[in-house]
């Protein structure tokens, strides 16, 4: 029985599984946005929370163990040192997924997956200060 057994399949086995979800949190890490289908963007965006809720421990056992999820160093040090910093008052929800309509090939749903805070972040510099003269 299937009773509570909530991962997608992808048409893909288990590691390669694995291999495709760790590929899309690391772009995700290191170009703080990416493209891809609503079904994909759902289970990268569930391993990208875990891995900022991880990383705000800030441990060696939380490095660690981050880098052997992404199986790339240079992403959990992005991770520790500029991602975390930005959701230091926040209790989750750190991704956000927008859809941006269907692909031309083959119909499929597609998504924008990014972070929640470095678009606030983009938007609040780019926005002109009240009262300051122009």
């Amino acid at each position: 029985m299937r009773h509570r057994k909530q991962n997608q399949k992808l048409g893909r086995s288990g590691a390669h599984r694995e291999a495709l979800v760790s590929a899309l949190v690391v772009s995700l890490i290191k170009h703080r946005s990416i493209k891809t289908t609503v079904v994909k963007a759902k289970i990268a965006r569930q391993t990208a929370e875990k891995m900022v809720t991880i990383a705000r421990k800030g441990t060696v056992a939380a490095r660690r163990l981050a880098v052997s999820r992404l199986r790339d160093e240079d992403a959990a040090e992005i991770l520790f040192k500029q991602i975390t910093p930005m959701f230091e008052g926040r209790a989750g929800g750190y991704t956000r997924i927008l859809r941006t309509g269907t692909r031309c090939g083959d119909g499929s749903e597609m998504a924008i997956l990014q972070w929640v805070e470095a678009t606030a972040a983009a938007s609040e510099g780019s926005e002109p200060q009240a009262g300051a003269s122009a």
